[in-house]
């Protein structure tokens, strides 16, 4: 019988409190049910829903609130921007659950974590308008991460993918995408009429990655254009955002529960953007935690 691997603690740094290194959160403060926001200030008003408060724990754009709502245990995270943080939150988060954090072993029984990102994005089609709230039932992302694992295609869309690349004539500079569905469980318990189901592109960056062109001048001033004229299965691409795909693409190799749900602040066919978005998210996030 193979002895179980022991995690070096060069590859799990944990810190001196028992904590994981980046979110500083111990496994006794973790909660099943997770709320992910990128904002760390949108922390604050997540919890101020809660019924009480278990612990709040910060770390540099990392940001955790523990307690219970509506006597349901919770708790809410940010992950700041980007989906190399989703790998850093979604690694730290399993190895809370899944991780002797003594013996530097992985626990014989899987813990699932159930994890929602509430977040933001901008249209990519005429009919999605500012405050509608749109979840990735596929998430498909331009950062390369879940490449550098093991088996990433037994949790892909490779037709998806192929069909994709092929429309937009992708520059093979770029890392190849990936698409990965939501959890089927989640986005029937959380979507509703009021939520429209999407397909979404988690984009590597803000600018340049989602067609936009401050003073540099862009690889393909036709991608934005390709991506909204693409159709699989009959469906189009309904808008941008940085995190949904890595998200749920390491979830589901981790054998957890994720979706990501987003407010769209932006219409990017229209040109017109929402500064002032704030009351909409408020009105997702009240939805969300009705749900989850």
């Amino acid at each position: 019988m193979e002895k179980p691997r022991i995690i070096p603690a060069s590859e799990l740094i944990i810190n001196d409190d028992g904590s994981v290194f980046h979110i500083h959160l111990r496994p006794d403060q973790l909660r099943d049910n997770i709320i992910l926001v990128g904002d760390p200030g949108r922390v604050d008003m997540v919890a101020s829903y809660f019924d009480s408060i278990d612990y709040d724990v910060q770390s540099r754009e990392f940001h955790a609130i523990g307690g219970t709502y509506r006597g349901k245990p919770l708790m809410c995270i940010s992950h700041g921007i980007g989906p190399d943080n989703i790998e850093i939150v979604l690694t730290e988060l399993d190895a809370l659950a899944n991780v002797d954090f003594k013996t530097r072993e992985v626990k014989p029984e899987h813990r699932t974590l159930r994890m929602v990102r509430v977040g933001t994005s901008g249209s990519l089609q005429e009919d999605l308008h500012i405050g509608d709230f749109v979840i990735a039932e596929k998430g498909m992302g331009f950062d390369g991460i879940l490449n550098f694992y093991a088996d990433r295609d037994a949790v892909c869309d490779l037709e998806f993918e192929k069909e994709f690349c092929e429309h937009v004539n992708w520059d093979p500079l770029w890392a190849a995408p990936y698409t990965v569905d939501a959890d089927a469980g989640l986005v029937g318990e959380i979507g509703r009429d009021d939520m429209r189901r999407g397909y979404t592109i988690a984009a590597v960056g803000f600018y340049a990655p989602q067609g936009r062109m401050v003073r540099l001048k862009l690889a393909d001033p036709d991608l934005n254009a390709k991506i909204e004229s693409f159709r699989f299965r009959g469906r189009p691409i309904t808008n941008f955002e940085m995190e949904s795909a890595c998200l749920q693409g390491m979830a589901k190799m981790l054998g957890h529960k994720a979706m990501t749900v987003c407010c769209i602040i932006a219409e990017r066919r229209a040109t017109t953007a929402n500064t002032d978005y704030k009351p909409h998210v408020r009105r997702l996030v009240e939805t969300v935690l009705e749900r989850i």
